[in-house]
């Protein structure tokens, strides 16, 4: 018999949707599937970040695998981080060697005989957005030089000669860094080297 722990959200944003109701179904569900319920962790908050206490708490407790299978109303109650971060989450699951079963989407299961397909399928969807979101972002950089916009940190110039004047006039590394609101590595390497572009 399978241990299964259930994991249910509702947004306080989602009006007149009550939590109770996800887990009444998914209790009873577990039920006619032979699973015992471990535990059932519940979060009143959106979905949108994962900071969550009882979803933190639910991953912790697969580490330890102290259940076996997942239950979850669906995959937008699981999460709703965006494509990217709700497939890790499921793909953390496996690693953990726990299953996962949505009770409104049939086809994400990966404790049927389909188990494999499913977390091959999901992997290659991981994958293809991790691709995407590279792509974007190397076509935002590129837009961005296209219109001379300076990417990465502002260069900053030091002033060699005045770095030494205050060195010899007593003041710390500390200080001359307050002082011309330069990093106190750059004073170093300004020391050493006369003018330095850096930070």
């Amino acid at each position: 018999m399978s241990r299964v722990s259930i994991y249910a959200r509702c947004s306080t944003k989602d009006k007149g949707q009550d939590v109770e109701n996800q887990l009444v179904q998914l209790r009873v569900f577990a039920a006619k599937q032979g699973w015992t319920v471990c535990k059932e962790y519940v979060d009143y908050e959106s979905g949108s970040h994962g900071d969550r206490p009882q979803f933190q708490q639910m991953f912790q407790d697969a580490s330890k695998r102290n259940f076996d299978i997942l239950l979850f109303w669906s995959l937008d109650r699981l999460s709703r981080q965006g494509v990217l971060e709700t497939l890790q989450h499921l793909q953390r699951l496996t690693s953990h060697g726990i299953g996962y079963r949505s009770f409104t989407e049939q086809y994400l299961d990966s404790c049927g005989i389909f188990k494999d397909a499913v977390i091959g399928i999901l992997a290659v969807i991981a994958r293809q957005e991790r691709v995407r979101i590279s792509e974007r972002t190397r076509a935002g950089l590129a837009n961005a030089r296209a219109k001379g916009k300076t990417l990465g940190r502002p260069r900053v110039t030091v002033d060699a000669a005045e770095v030494r004047r205050l060195r010899e006039a007593g003041h710390s590394f500390r200080a001359i860094s307050r002082q011309l609101g330069i990093a106190v590595g750059t004073i170093h390497s300004a020391c050493g080297r006369g003018k330095l572009s850096g930070t």
